[in-house]
């Protein structure tokens, strides 16, 4: 596993940093305050000018975590025979916006990241998907169809995103309120805050690797299609139970949910309503976290690097909390939120929810290692 975000450079240290509760925000350092109401996000801060922006960022990140990836994998870094599935929202939008306003074209191939990683790690066969906010999760799913197919025996996952200030600027337009940091099921709730990051996976046929970090059970996608931004809760509810039977498993089996948990009203109180349906009658309820509420919404590689962290707490016992978590919505009062660090210990199967707008739903239900 590899991964790059507000709170850390691997994933092991945004782990750590998500289970001591930091909260990620940090004042806009490009944009111009002035043209908007909301003056806070998740960035990264590696930008090598205070205030300069920088193209193809979202690509430096997506080396950097294929890269760390292979090493945890103890693979070579030569891609030539692996596919390369990446999940985003944006691609390099950020970069055109620049081009657009200092006359620097890039190359249109540089969007999809191919080019990028052929030069780094000899790529050969890499495909760019832009299904949203759950991008990164039909990654995975498309992945391990590969790998039940015999169409390959090694695939690389993984999903990046930097922010834009086209799509910054559009929330900080159609949110009623102004936001100043991701508050999921919480009734102070405003909107969502986007973050930027990168994350990588190597998923292999079970037996073909050295290093086992977890195993995955199955994924469900559907597009259900109901409104091009209201999320729908029969699509959510339907792809929950497909991930629960691929898996083989019932809900009450699942020791851990990580929620897509964007803080708009209306998306929690749909997923909540949701789990409230599906694990309503376990006797033990899964404990369930959002980690948006520390990374900000990273858009296209969230719900990979929820699995990630999800692998970390089944390794380890322990569940980050809902940064800022204090009165949760009417819908939520009956789920097991984490409000502060978790100790779970005996962790065996987490649920990983990943929805984006047109109704894009995709759940993965991932195993601890043995």
């Amino acid at each position: 596993m590899g991964a790059v975000a507000n709170l850390g450079s691997s994933p092991r240290e945004i782990f750590d940093r998500l289970c001591m509760g930091v909260d990620g925000r940090s004042e806009l350092q490009c944009f111009q305050l002035d043209r908007y109401r909301m003056h806070h996000a998740y960035e990264i801060r590696d930008r090598r000018r205070p205030g300069v922006d920088e193209p193809f960022r979202a690509t430096r990140w997506l080396i950097a975590a294929v890269r760390q990836a292979l090493e945890d994998a103890s693979l070579p870094p030569d891609l030539a025979e692996v596919p390369v599935l990446i999940g985003t929202t944006m691609r390099e939008q950020r970069t055109t916006e620049l081009w657009w306003r200092e006359e620097t074209p890039p190359a249109p191939s540089r969007q999809h990241f191919g080019p990028a990683l052929r030069e780094a790690f000899g790529c050969a066969a890499t495909y760019t998907l832009a299904n949203a906010c759950a991008a990164s999760v039909y990654a995975l799913g498309l992945g391990a169809d590969l790998l039940d197919m015999g169409a390959a025996d090694t695939v690389v996952i993984a999903g990046t995103d930097s922010m834009t200030e086209s799509a910054f600027g559009m929330l900080d337009r159609v949110q009623e309120g102004t936001p100043d940091g991701l508050r999921p099921f919480d009734e102070s709730h405003r909107g969502v805050v986007m973050g930027e990051g990168a994350v990588a996976v190597v998923l292999q046929r079970r037996g073909a690797g050295r290093q086992l970090r977890a195993r995955l059970r199955a994924v469900a996608m559907n597009c259900d299609a109901h409104h091009a931004t209201a999320p729908h809760r029969g699509g959510i509810l339907a792809a929950i139970r497909e991930a629960h039977r691929r898996a083989g498993i019932g809900p009450e089996h699942v020791g851990l949910v990580m929620l897509h948990g964007t803080a708009t009203p209306l998306n929690d109180a749909t997923e909540a309503a949701v789990l409230t349906e599906c694990f309503g009658g376990c006797p033990s309820p899964p404990v369930m976290t959002a980690i948006k509420s520390m990374t900000g919404h990273t858009l296209g590689g969230s719900g990979l690097l929820s699995v990630v962290v999800a692998v970390h707490s089944l390794d380890t016992g322990r569940v980050p909390p809902i940064w800022g978590l204090r009165q949760p919505i009417a819908e939520a009062r009956g789920l097991r939120l984490a409000r502060g660090c978790v100790i779970e210990p005996g962790l065996r199967l987490a649920q990983v929810d990943s929805f984006g707008f047109g109704g894009i739903n995709a759940v993965a239900i991932v195993e601890a290692a043995p």
